[in-house]
């Protein structure tokens, strides 16, 4: 069976409140995104389970489906667990739903904050699966976010 997940894990010296913070806030995402596709977002800082805020894209930085060009997503967080775990889908244009989830949990460790950032799509709808187009991202990706996540805490990244 082909994998649907992948993940990949930094530790970041700063406590998990600090990392927390920056994954809570939908600016925080578009400023430590790797792939270039997160441009800006609008929406409130999430607090729960369900909580909702916009991305815009541009699938232009992939190169990959350059007609999608810029279009905008619903990201809708799946779990929350303060300062230990956040998942999310994303609903953009396209239907059905994909369900791929994307996510970080946050362990903490002597040295700051064992972050782990990962992409499931164990449960995409038989349509996405049967066009092989996932990953999407590759675990290098999810590397490059983690690098830019560190960098971005590290700099004090603005907390509410």
């Amino acid at each position: 069976m082909p994998a649907t997940r992948i993940e990949t894990s930094r530790t970041i010296a700063a406590p998990a409140t600090d990392i927390f913070a920056l994954l809570c806030d939908p600016q925080g995402h578009v400023a430590i995104d790797s792939s270039g596709m997160l441009q800006d977002a609008e929406g409130e800082r999430v607090g729960a389970a369900g909580d909702t805020f916009v991305i815009h894209m541009d699938r232009e930085s992939l190169n990959d489906y350059p007609e999608m060009g810029r279009y905008d997503v619903t990201v809708t967080i799946r779990d929350f667990e303060a300062d230990r775990l956040i998942s999310w889908t994303v609903l953009g244009r396209i239907r059905p739903q994909i369900g791929h989830v994307y996510g970080y949990r946050l362990e903490p460790v002597d040295d700051g904050t064992l972050v782990t950032s990962f992409y499931d799509w164990s449960d995409i709808a038989p349509e996405w699966r049967d066009a092989g187009i996932f990953p999407v991202l590759s675990e290098n990706a999810l590397r490059g976010t983690l690098g830019i996540l560190d960098r971005t805490v590290r700099r004090g990244y603005p907390r509410p």
